[in-house]
């Protein structure tokens, strides 16, 4: 049996873990190296990628950013949350603002030694990215299609420097890419929508709260109809093994998501098409093994 110190130190742990997002992370550190392993570096052997010391730098220096950014976020939406996230915002509340924003300057300092093992433009890429977050945070956020381009754009950061590292210009690399940018840019926008009660409380200027809910749903039928054209564009005209049933699903649950959108008004319909799309780009980034299931074979 755990006593009390204990206890309340285990639920410190998971509140730190629930404002970093650490299932988020996880997610993106895994996608990071499939997306290496399969797409960017797919002709390399196997072993070096995955014992490649300068991509663990840059997947930790990646992970580290995120997690700050997640705390920084945190931060400033604290009083947005507590409206539109009460129970989770408790147990986030259970570390103290200060608590949290020495963590955030800790984990961006060790996001700055990771990438300085890998070069001095990795150390500049990334101070770029921290700012960006905290911009985004601090200022964007708050703002009408600023906010949720900025975010978008944020988001693939972390594939953006792999990307760069391995300097592989294919166009099906830049067809994946834009998959997922306007994925990502219709999450943005249905969070918008799932959060409108507390934005509208803190004055905060989202596409629902200043243009309405009609018009952010055309915006986002016009998204999923460009993702879905995005999709199929992969399927016909390009080598994707067998990840073409990942399109082939992603394109059957977007339709699925413009029948509910278009019959949605309250935030219970709205976080069902939140997960909707999470549980499209989780599978995503799964369905990378299926680019060539006999990769591993083959390249070991």
């Amino acid at each position: 049996m755990l006593n009390r110190k204990q206890k309340h130190i285990l639920l410190k742990f998971f509140s730190l873990f629930s404002v970093v997002r650490g299932y988020n992370i996880l997610v993106v550190v895994i996608a990071q190296y499939l997306a290496s392993v399969y797409i960017f570096a797919h002709d390399k052997p196997l072993k070096k990628v995955l014992f490649d010391v300068n991509l663990l730098m840059l997947v930790l220096a990646s992970s580290a950013t995120i997690a700050a950014g997640y705390i920084i976020n945190n931060f400033y939406d604290s009083e947005k949350d507590l409206i539109n996230r009460p129970r989770k915002t408790m147990l986030d509340r259970l570390v103290s603002q200060n608590t949290k924003l020495s963590f955030y300057f800790v984990l961006n300092f060790l996001a700055v030694v990771f990438a300085s093992y890998v070069s001095f433009s990795a150390v500049v890429f990334f101070a770029f990215y921290i700012f960006g977050i905290w911009l985004y945070s601090h200022r964007f956020k708050k703002q009408p299609m600023t906010g949720n381009l900025v975010s978008a754009i944020l988001t693939v950061t972390p594939f953006f420097v792999i990307f760069i590292y391995y300097q592989n210009f294919e166009l099906v690399i830049f067809a994946h890419a834009i998959f997922l940018f306007l994925l990502v840019s219709m999450r943005e926008l249905t969070k918008d929508l799932e959060n409108i009660k507390g934005d509208l409380a803190l004055n905060y200027k989202t596409v629902p709260v200043v243009y309405g809910e009609r018009t952010s749903k055309v915006m986002l039928t016009v998204l999923a109809f460009l993702t879905i054209i995005s999709g199929i564009a992969l399927i016909l005209f390009f080598k994707i093994g067998y990840m073409y049933y990942f399109f082939y699903l992603s394109v059957i649950l977007l339709f699925f998501f413009l029948l509910i959108l278009w019959r949605s008004n309250n935030k219970t319909h709205y976080l069902i098409l939140h997960n909707i799309l999470k549980f499209i780009i989780v599978a995503g980034v799964f369905s990378i093994l299926l680019i060539d299931v006999s990769v591993v074979l083959n390249r070991l």
